[in-house]
């Protein structure tokens, strides 16, 4: 019996460092930022001056420690960020990782590609995509994560099936995200905000296994799903 060929990843150019993909006509995906490009250069101190003591009553400073703190003994390893905005990851992954993330913003890629480059990562492979619909073969990455934005797909059940085809068995998604039940003071923040619980039962409904961490920073949760060995 012969064994089916690799399914090849989507079509794409590269321009100043970034991947477009095409979709089956050949044309560019396109996508609206939240932000818009415009502003890319806003978003870092958006992030610190607005959003964090604003919107989460967190800290920007406990939050990179968190991320030092789980990321640290991670090395060579293949590693897939949804959602990069800036490359603020460049501050708690070792360099000797391959990173490959995405976003719906050229804006931001091109400050994360800058950002990375500087902080002296080699590997680094930045593509337009959204969350639900991820250009890469089965079974690609050894770990993948998501911070601060998850509440903004549009589809969560979709984006855990495509995460689950993209990790290998094994692998580990690491996220943080706003719960309601951590926000007493009901800022306002955007997007689609789910409980722990029905994280939890997202996950678990998508095969993952899921724990939360014990991480506190304002509104904030921090866990993980792993990928069953087999």
């Amino acid at each position: 019996m012969k064994t089916p060929d690799k399914m090849k990843e989507p079509a794409s150019i590269k321009k100043k460092n970034i991947h477009y993909v095409l979709d089956e006509n050949g044309h560019v995906k396109k996508y609206k930022p939240w932000l818009g490009d415009i502003f890319s250069f806003l978003y870092d101190r958006i992030m610190e001056k607005s959003i964090f003591p604003g919107k989460f009553n967190a800290t920007i400073d406990k939050h990179i420690e968190v991320l030092q703190k789980e990321f640290r003994d991670i090395h060579h390893a293949r590693i897939l960020e949804i959602a990069t905005g800036s490359g603020n990851a460049a501050l708690f992954l070792n360099k000797d990782n391959l990173y490959t993330g995405i976003d719906i913003s050229p804006g931001l890629l091109r400050r994360a590609y800058a950002r990375f480059q500087h902080s002296g990562f080699e590997k680094i492979e930045l593509y337009i995509s959204s969350a639900d619909d991820l250009p890469f073969n089965d079974h690609n990455f050894d770990l993948a994560f998501c911070l601060l934005s998850l509440n903004f797909f549009d589809d969560i059940e979709l984006f855990i099936k495509e995460l689950k085809r993209v990790l290998k068995h094994g692998a580990t998604f690491f996220c943080s995200v706003p719960v309601p039940e951590r926000n007493p003071a009901k800022s306002n923040i955007r997007g689609i905000l789910y409980t722990e619980k029905e994280l939890k039962t997202f996950f678990e409904s998508g095969g993952f296994i899921f724990e939360s961490k014990s991480h506190e920073n304002g509104a904030l949760l921090y866990f993980t799903a792993s990928q069953p060995k087999t």
